[in-house]
């Protein structure tokens, strides 16, 4: 496709001047066509993946479509996280620098609502939130939108996987019918159209997705990797690649905990992102690794929405990513302006399914990876001790450090042996736990007359491949969001409850195409209680089985009842 200049669509000078400051001179493809289209002034659906620059395709008409002269909230923008919604008000604000007149603001969880009311009682045009905060404002009569003309929907997809959609529903019924109803997602799933549906009329629909990998700048590469050895692999290919900045994936909060813990035991800095650190923590990590102070932050895949950092040298998928769309995203923020980046994926198990799924989604073949020998290890970090030294010495050494070297001959040590402590005391003594042919999880590729290997290995992560027609890779049983705590302690038999968690009974099942996910996203939303509180989850064909603590069953039913999870109707109780 030609690539459009800005210039060349039809947008006021102040946007063109502000766009120019910002440093772009051409459109991408979601924007070139997006922007005319909300202009347009009809409903919009717009697919496209995180990073496309979808902010400016209906920030641009946003800023707009405001009236300056009124101060009322004209424009609504719903975002499933905290970081994306401050994202997407800075880039807007930058956008709308030369239109004199116009505020923005943000309100989301984890901030105090104090400053929330104060910014919107002075009035501002476009307002930027999650979904719950918003409800909470519309409750507290503090936002009204009843002059709204815009209403847009920032990864719609991920805010419906999260349980926002009976809000998302509730808050849409608030403004005026005949608003503007804009929708942009990753994907576009029965729920995604559902929505569509009730609230927009007769959408022009814009697709620019692409799932093939089109940077030639990524090199991938798979390791099969026993689950208990990632650690060591992972720590491995970092210290052998000389790996400075780092994006590590993994599919649950309590495993980003886990990783951020042992990493931190290994010496490395390392922070996690998830949905249940508070506002100011999470911004505080993101200006740590940014600064370069935090070399790597391991995150789930919502709570690394809207992370734009440039200079990534490698992503890890320490989890094989649970949706195919997933694994674009997360390898997508390494081998940018230029520069080359790594992809590494472990795979164990059954996952190794997943591995001929992703190859077909993106249509480029992943190589497999050789994993660093401990010889190889330790040849890496002699070498760069050596650097290191040679770079001491070039710069030159002020200070006399004679005084210790003959205090240390005089007690009988020699040369060769203070030096051989000291490069000990710097370097240490490396050693694994695994021997090097511990480390791999045997691996043999094999391909059947289907198009991922034979029905029985296919992947359980419980979600639908939208390629076909929902047709689900799972077996019939899942098991997901089991306890750390437990696992490691040997925990009680698989469907039993402990002293402290109850086992609830829910009337869907895979039949339902319910996921671990979905019903998580559910429980949170409805009854706010922390995701890592939830237990283990089994979903079977028609219903399933999840654990919450003791003193939350009460607040889980009372919440649950009469809700939806994955837009179906469902219903709780203590299972007998």
């Amino acid at each position: 496709m030609e690539q459009v200049k800005f210039s060349d669509l039809p947008v006021s000078e102040y946007i063109l001047r502000a766009v120019e400051e910002m440093g772009f001179e051409f459109s991408t493809p979601i924007q070139s066509q997006g922007i005319p289209a909300v202009l347009r002034g009809g409903d919009v659906i717009g697919q496209a993946q995180t990073g496309t620059g979808k902010t400016a395709a209906f920030g641009i008409p946003a800023i707009e479509a405001v009236d300056v002269e009124d101060k009322n909230t004209q424009v609504l923008v719903m975002c499933p996280t905290r970081e994306l919604a401050l994202q997407v008000k800075e880039q807007i604000q930058k956008l709308a620098k030369y239109k004199k007149g116009l505020h923005v603001a943000a309100i989301y969880g984890g901030e105090s609502y104090e400053r929330q009311f104060l910014a919107l009682k002075k009035g501002v045009q476009i307002v930027v939130g999650t979904p719950g905060r918003i409800m909470d404002h519309i409750d507290r009569k503090t936002l009204s939108l009843s002059s709204i003309k815009m209403a847009i929907l920032d990864e719609a997809d991920e805010m419906l996987n999260m349980g926002f959609r009976e809000d998302i529903e509730k808050i849409l019924s608030y403004a005026p019918d005949e608003r503007q109803t804009v929708l942009f997602s990753a994907t576009m799933s029965p729920e995604i159209l559902s929505i569509a549906k009730r609230f927009q009329k007769d959408p022009e629909v814009i697709r620019t997705v692409k799932t093939e990998i089109s940077n030639a700048n990524i090199e991938q590469f798979f390791f099969p990797v026993r689950r208990e050895a990632k650690m060591e692999v992972m720590t491995r290919l970092i210290d052998v690649n000389n790996l400075k900045l780092m994006l590590v994936f993994a599919n649950t909060k309590s495993k980003v905990d886990e990783i951020v813990s042992e990493l931190q035991i290994r010496g490395y800095a390392a922070e996690g992102l998830h949905g249940d650190m508070r506002q100011q923590v999470r911004t505080q990590v993101m200006n740590k690794f940014r600064a370069g102070t935090t070399t790597i932050l391991v995150a789930t895949d919502v709570a690394a929405r809207g992370i734009d950092v440039s200079g990534v040298d490698a992503v890890f998928n320490y989890d094989v990513p649970q949706d195919l769309e997933y694994y674009v995203h997360r390898i997508g923020r390494t081998g940018r302006a230029g520069k080359t980046g790594k992809a590494f994926m472990f795979i164990s198990g059954r996952e190794k399914s997943r591995l001929r799924e992703i190859e077909y989604y993106t249509k480029v073949k992943i190589e497999q990876g050789q994993i660093p020998t401990l010889a190889e290890l330790i040849k890496t970090r002699h070498q760069k001790f050596v650097e290191q030294v040679r770079e001491t010495l070039t710069a030159g050494i002020e200070e006399n450090y004679e005084d210790i070297i003959n205090e240390l001959s005089n007690e009988g040590y020699s040369d060769v042996q203070i030096m051989s402590a000291l490069i000990k005391m710097q370097v240490g003594t490396i050693k694994s736990e695994f021997s090097d042919n511990q480390l791999s999880d045997s691996y043999r590729e094999s391909r059947s007359n289907d198009r991922f290997g034979s029905r029985d290995s296919r992947s359980t992560s419980g979600r639908r491949d939208s390629r076909d027609g929902g047709r689900d890779f799972g077996q019939s049983r899942e098991r997901r969001f089991e306890p750390r705590e437990r696992r490691r302690e040997g925990g009680p038999s698989r469907g039993s409850a402990n002293g402290d968690m109850v086992r609830l009974f829910l009337s869907l099942g895979r039949k339902d195409n319910v996921a671990p996910n979905h019903i998580v996203g559910a429980i949170t939303s409805e009854t706010r209680i922390a995701g890592r509180a939830i237990g283990q989850i089994d979903i079977y064909d028609k219903f399933s089985f999840v654990e919450v603590p003791q003193a939350d069953v009460k607040r889980v039913l009372e919440g649950m009842q009469g809700k939806t999870i994955n837009a179906r109707q469902v219903s709780m109780e203590i299972a007998k």
